[in-house]
């Protein structure tokens, strides 16, 4: 449970250059709940991932791995909830990747700038067909102050969605910083 926190107040979310979020119902584990987000990033948009070092990666890690070092360009993400795609061996990586070619086609760019990100439960396929559905929606919801929005559609267990925002000045430049993060449990009831 969440202590201390309370939701963010979407006014307080500033909008980044060149990012554009958008959310949308796919299904993947309960009806009526975003658990689709898709983040598009401006052409020139520099990227950067973390991973971790463990040796049994879920198949998204294994493909945003890959994609971030082939890639030209990241153009987008594609984030669902609801099931983690992990432990899922070839066929979730597969899934995965169907996903990123579908968000590929509709963004006209390489299946490569697409990295695949998912929460939820293991071991179980990915339900990447009602992720492809989901993709228009998602894409039609595209904007950049929908941050609060994001931050729902990537919760899993979590109570309250997590982001944040703040100007800084960064070498005598005006830089907003926004964020959203998830997290609460790693047990699923």
């Amino acid at each position: 449970m969440a202590v201390n926190l309370a939701p963010p107040d979407p006014s307080q979310l500033h909008p980044v250059a060149g990012v554009e979020l958008g959310v949308a119902m796919a299904g993947v584990k309960k009806p009526d709940r975003k658990d689709l987000m898709v983040m598009r990033l401006a052409p020139g948009t520099t990227i950067a991932g973390v991973f971790t070092r463990n040796r049994y990666c879920a198949a998204p890690v294994l493909l945003a791995k890959r994609h971030l070092g082939a890639a030209k360009g990241v153009r987008a993400l594609v984030v669902n909830t609801g099931n983690a795609n992990a432990g899922t061996g070839a066929d979730g990586e597969r899934r995965a990747l169907r996903v990123c070619e579908a968000l590929a086609a509709a963004l006209g760019c390489g299946v490569e700038q697409v990295l695949p990100f998912s929460t939820g439960v293991i071991m179980e396929p990915l339900p990447h067909e009602r992720l492809v559905a989901g993709l228009p929606a998602a894409l039609a919801d595209l904007r950049g102050d929908n941050w609060r929005s994001a931050a729902e559609a990537i919760m899993t267990t979590d109570t309250v969605p997590k982001a944040r925002s703040a100007h800084l000045q960064v070498g005598g430049r005006k830089v907003t910083v926004t964020g959203i993060a998830k997290g609460a449990a790693m047990i699923e009831k």
